[in-house]
C-alpha cells in the first residue's frame, strides 16, 4: 500500500507541475518550428545519450571492482541501457538504480556488493555536478540577476556539496561504532569505498575525468535540443543552467523527473533573463530525447537473457 501511496503521489506530482508548465507551451508554434534538420540533431542528441551510457559504464566499472563486483563492459552496457527504460518507467528520476541492482546481483556479485556499486556510483556522480556547477558560479552568478535565482542557485548547489564532502568524511572517520552500529554500518563502508576511489592514483583520476564528462555530455544533449528549435539560446547559457536544474531533478519526487524539470528549467530561463516558455520547450524535448533511449533500452530489456530468465515472474527489487 505504501509503495501505490507514493508512487501515486509521485505521478501527481509530475502531472501538476507538467500542468503549470505547458501552460507556457504554444505546443503548436513549438511543432512549426521543425524542419528536416531538426532531425538531424535529435538524432545527434540521441547518440551523444547513447555516449553519456557509455562513459557512465566506465565509471561504473571502476567503481564496482572496488566493491567486490566486477563487470564485464558488454554486461555493464547492457544493464545501464536497460537502466535508463527504467528511470523512464519507475516511479523516480533514478529508478533505473534499483533495477541495475537487482541485475548485478542476480549476476552472482551479492546483493551488498551490488548495493555499494550503485550507492557509490550515484554518489560520485552527484559531488562531480555539484562540483562542476560550484565553478561555474562566477558565470552563473553574472548571468542570473534575479536575487531569489541567486539564493536558489546557492542553497541548492551548496547543500549537494556539503552533502557529498559530509559523506566523504564520514568515510575519512576511524571511529570503530561506525563499522558495527547497523544504522551507519553500510553508509560507512560506502563512504569507505568512495574515498578510496576518488583518492586513489590510479583510478582517482580516470573516475574524475568520467563523471565530469557525463555531465558535461548532459550539456551538449540540451545543445543540440536548442539547435533543433533554433531557440534563442547560447551555448553558454545551457551550460550554465542545465547542470542546476539537473541536480534539482534527480530529487525522486517525480516520473523520470517529468514536471519537475520542465518547471525548474523554465524559473530558471526566467531567473536568467530568458524567456521561460523557451526553457519549458527545451525541457520538452530534452526529456524526450531520454525517452527514446529509454524505449530503446526497454527493448534490450525484452530480449535480453535477464529477462528470459526472470520468465512470468514480477521484477522484485528489495527494500
Amino acid at each position: 500500500m505504501r509503495r501505490i501511496l507514493l508512487s501515486t503521489a509521485k505521478i501527481l506530482i509530475s502531472a501538476a507541475l507538467l500542468y503549470l508548465a505547458l501552460r507556457k507551451v504554444d505546443l503548436s508554434e513549438l511543432l512549426s518550428r521543425f524542419t528536416v534538420t531538426s532531425l538531424f540533431w535529435i538524432g545527434l542528441a540521441i547518440a551523444i545519450t547513447f555516449l553519456q551510457i557509455f562513459i557512465g559504464v566506465l565509471r561504473w566499472r571502476e567503481i564496482s571492482a572496488q566493491c567486490g563486483a566486477p563487470l564485464e563492459l558488454a554486461r555493464a552496457m547492457r544493464y545501464n541501457v536497460i537502466g535508463s527504460f527504467f528511470n523512464q518507467t519507475l516511479p523516480s528520476a533514478i529508478g533505473g538504480d534499483a533495477v541495475r541492482l537487482w541485475l548485478v546481483a542476480r549476476a552472482g556479485a551479492g546483493w551488498r556488493a551490488a548495493t555499494y556499486s550503485i550507492f557509490v556510483d550515484r554518489a560520485i556522480g552527484l559531488i562531480a555536478l555539484a562540483i562542476l556547477i560550484v565553478a561555474s558560479l562566477p558565470w552563473s552568478y553574472a548571468l542570473i540577476t534575479d536575487p531569489h535565482g541567486r539564493s536558489a542557485l546557492l542553497l541548492v548547489d551548496f547543500a549537494a556539496l556539503a552533502g557529498g564532502l559530509g559523506f566523504l568524511v564520514f568515510g575519512a572517520l576511524k571511529w570503530h561504532w561506525l563499522k558495527t552500529w547497523w544504522a551507519t554500518h553500510h553508509i560507512h563502508a560506502c563512504a569507505v569505498i568512495a574515498n578510496r576511489v576518488i583518492f586513489s592514483r590510479t583510478r582517482g583520476p580516470a573516475v574524475a575525468i568520467l563523471s565530469l564528462v557525463v555531465h558535461v555530455l548532459t550539456v551538449v544533449v540540451a545543445w543540440c535540443v536548442v539547435q533543433s528549435i533554433a531557440a534563442p539560446v547560447g551555448f553558454s547559457d545551457v551550460f550554465q543552467l542545465v547542470p542546476p536544474v539537473m541536480l534539482i531533478t534527480m530529487m525522486p519526487i517525480s516520473i523520470a523527473g517529468w514536471g519537475v524539470r520542465e518547471a525548474t528549467m523554465g524559473l530558471a530561463f526566467g531567473f536568467a533573463g530568458l524567456a521561460a516558455n523557451e526553457g519549458v520547450n527545451i525541457s520538452l524535448l530534452f526529456g524526450a530525447v531520454y525517452f527514446i533511449v529509454g524505449a530503446v533500452g526497454g527493448l534490450v530489456w525484452i530480449l535480453s537473457a535477464e529477462k528470459a530468465a526472470q520468465g512470468a515472474a514480477p521484477l522484485g527489487v528489495p527494500e
